[in-house]
């Protein structure tokens, strides 16, 4: 498994002390320092189901600053991963890449579900 985190996060901090105790194996892998790329970003979102807003990190500054709330809506979503591929720090985490799975955020009683 892929586990994608910033470390200085609280939320990816609890995830990874989760996955540990649960005895998990996993690639971390640092989203500011090597970010997703825009092809990666697709396969995730496809395997995930989710609507492509739950990969963006809409609680953070980066965000915040570039009104992304507004101007989302208005891109298409080729415009949408190319922007999430620039910058490590627009992407929700942690992401946890499975075996025909992608989670984002985390919800540990999700979590405890797909890795049952």
């Amino acid at each position: 498994m892929l586990f994608l985190c910033y470390p200085k996060c609280t939320t990816c901090q609890k995830a990874k002390a989760w996955l540990d105790a649960q005895g998990v194996s996993y690639t971390l892998r640092d989203i500011k320092l090597d970010n997703p790329t825009a092809d990666e970003l697709k396969a995730w979102h496809r395997a995930s189901g989710l609507p492509l807003k739950k990969f963006f990190n809409t609680s953070g500054l980066q965000y915040k600053a570039l009104g992304l709330k507004d101007k989302l809506p208005a891109m298409t979503e080729e415009e949408q991963f190319a922007l999430l591929a620039t910058d490590g720090m627009l992407v929700k985490r942690p992401i946890l890449v499975g075996d025909g799975f992608v989670l984002t955020g985390f919800r540990q009683a999700e979590w405890e579900e797909k890795l049952k």
